[in-house]
């Protein structure tokens, strides 16, 4: 993820060694450290290869880094809100997958126009190999604008996302509310005024499981009224805009049997950005059944 093309490993910010590609503990005792600027980060990364999206005969999911993971399900390959490069502030390691190699994915999912979620490069760079983009329907419309072929969507409208392979698992993605309205505030962000559809989650109903992504957003109480996920891609920012930390472990423990895959937290290099500087060792202390809050490296395999 670093601008300049270069690996900023988690070492160079006094942070461990790189881990090993078998490393397999996703507890946060294991995964995460305190940086010198005082930010939770990730212990190591995984390098990822282009077999992460080539069939298998199960789903995993992998952190991607900040916001962004990949999903396998059965072959069937979809990213949600990458950034693999490129990024307008310093980060504290590169994304683990560069958009070079990957082969092919069959859809790339965004949630709103914010460029830690809407990376326009990752998604330009991965134009050769994606087969689809989706989006609420007015960041697909930017889409279009970029030369991206955007397909809209609004909020609990559902799609369906399946491999070129004749064996591919079939994944339906449906879009689910969101309240992440900040650029209202903003004058450099005036130039319309931002509706509530123009961001979402996205529930993923897998061969093998549930994965919901309640996305950047205030908490609501349609998420509290879900049925239960087997893995929630949380993002536990302590910020107005964002759940903040008792938000997160209100909904949390509104599914106390959903495993927790961490995400939007150890990634930006800035210890004074709320948004960017979630820990999950701090996460496990207060939510039920502390055991399913999983921190794994970026790269690192979770299989459902």
């Amino acid at each position: 993820m670093a601008e300049n093309g270069t690996v900023a490993h988690l070492q160079d910010r006094n942070a461990a060694e790189a881990a090993p590609a078998t490393a397999t503990a996703y507890d946060p005792a294991a995964t995460v450290a305190t940086n010198n600027r005082g930010q939770a980060a990730p212990t190591g990364i995984v390098a990822m290869e282009a077999d992460a999206l080539a069939p298998r005969t199960d789903t995993a999911v992998w952190w991607l880094g900040g916001a962004g993971f990949l999903v396998n399900a059965r072959g069937t390959t979809v990213m949600v809100d990458p950034v693999l490069g490129g990024f307008d502030m310093p980060v504290l390691f590169d994304a683990p997958l560069a958009p070079e190699d990957v082969p092919s994915l069959d859809a790339l999912l965004v949630t709103h126009i914010d460029n830690d979620h809407f990376s326009r490069l990752t998604c330009k760079n991965l134009m050769h190999v994606c087969r689809s983009y989706h989006a609420p329907a007015y960041v697909a419309e930017v889409m279009r604008a970029e030369g991206l072929a955007g397909r809209g969507h609004g909020i609990d409208e559902a799609f369906t996302v399946r491999g070129a392979a004749e064996n591919a698992a079939e994944i339906t993605a449906r879009l689910t509310p969101a309240l992440h309205t900040w650029q209202n505030e903003s004058k450099k962000w005036g130039y319309r005024v931002w509706q509530r559809e123009d961001y979402c989650g996205y529930w993923l109903d897998t061969p093998d499981g549930s994965i919901w992504l309640p996305g950047d957003s205030k908490l609501l109480p349609e998420q509290l009224e879900m049925p239960e996920p087997d893995l929630i891609m949380l993002d536990f920012s302590d910020n107005e805009w964002h759940i903040t930390f008792d938000g997160a472990v209100k909904l949390a423990n509104a599914y106390p049997h959903a495993r927790l895959l961490c995400i939007h937290w150890g990634t930006v290099d800035a210890p004074d950005w709320s948004t960017f500087n979630g820990d999950p060792r701090e996460l496990a202390r207060h939510v039920v059944n502390p055991e399913r809050v999983l921190a794994p490296l970026p790269g690192q395999a979770v299989v459902l």
